[in-house]
Parts: C-alpha cells; structure tokens; sequence
C-alpha cells in the first residue's frame, strides 16, 4: 500500500487528512513541522507528501525546497496545501517543486484522486 507523509501544524487537519486517507487504503505518517517532516521523508521514503505552507519555523516552500534540492528526496511528488487560494503562493509552490497545489477544504474523493494521479506519473 502506498505511505503519505502528511506534515500540517494543525493537529486537527492532521487528523483530518490522516483519517480521509486511512479510508481510501493509504498508510500514513505524520510530522507537526517542516523540520519533522523532512527528517521523516528522509528516513521513511514515502510515496507522497502532503505539505501545508503555513507553519512556524520551517514553512511549506522552504521544506519543500530543501526535500527536491536533497538527492534522498527528489523524487517524491510534493503536494501543497493551503487555506489560502492566491495564484501567486501556487506559482511559488511549483517554483519550489511542488507538483500539485490545492486549498483547503479539499473533499475525501479530490483529495484521493489527486494523489493517485501524482504518484501514477
């Protein structure tokens, strides 16, 4: 079965997408930080990455960043989520590496299908 990293500072969004994914038949790992989510990508390799922009300390275009700039890394698909729908934080997302860019709330069903197609190209 495919592994999801999910990295949101928000337990509750955590969750959230923890239990949507669990649901569609996805493993899934959790880190409440940029910082803690790369060090999990590095260890784990998981198929996927969900990532939140938003959050202290490391935000979401700077883990990003550093996940396609590590070799260990690159090759995972990266998708950013936020709560705020602006064109230009999107077109920095991709510039980052992000393959995919949606706003949240984002429906079990979209959220599933999005994930499918990044890992399936």
């Amino acid at each position: 079965m495919a592994v999801v990293l999910i990295i949101d500072d928000s337990p509750t969004e955590l969750h959230l997408f923890q239990n949507m994914l669990e649901k569609a038949g996805f493993d899934t790992l959790v880190a409440d930080s940029g910082e803690e989510g790369l060090q999990t990508a590095r260890t784990a390799h998981p198929d996927c990455i969900l990532m939140d922009i938003v959050m202290p300390g490391m935000n979401g275009f700077q883990a990003t960043r550093r996940l396609t700039r590590d070799p260990a890394t690159s090759a995972i698909p990266v998708i950013m989520i936020t709560s705020k729908d602006q064109e230009t934080d999107k077109i920095w997302g991709m510039r980052q590496g992000a393959v995919e860019y949606l706003v949240k709330p984002i429906a079990d069903k979209d959220l599933v299908a999005k994930i499918n197609t990044v890992m399936a190209a």
